[in-house]
């Protein structure tokens, strides 16, 4: 019996392999399912092109909360000191160095 089960449904391999990768630095085994599908674009429903993202079952809710943690911060922010508007991957504002308030 596998012990993998499905955490997330990627919209193409590049989205796949930022959370595979995110989700192995943190110490978990990742399998994708579906990556090779994507030469089929413009050919095969848009819902046969997701990849999916497999977690050992005992895993799952770590990985969920990853994969939440992830998502979040890829949110964009606007900077309290300069007004700028940043992309969520950044730490600090990328115009005057403020970090985001909590």
């Amino acid at each position: 019996m596998d012990s993998f089960i499905e955490l997330y449904r990627a919209n193409n391999v590049l989205e796949a392999n930022a959370i595979k990768g995110a989700l192995e630095h943190q110490g978990l085994m990742v399998r994708l399912l579906g990556e090779a599908l994507g030469g089929g674009a413009g050919e095969l429903p848009m819902e046969t092109q997701e990849v999916r993202l497999l977690v050992e079952r005992c895993a799952l809710p770590r990985a969920q909360e990853l994969l939440a943690h992830y998502q979040q911060s890829l949110v964009p922010w606007q900077c309290a000191d300069c007004g700028e508007q940043n992309d969520g991957h950044f730490e600090t504002c990328w115009r005057c160095g403020a970090v985001p308030e909590s």
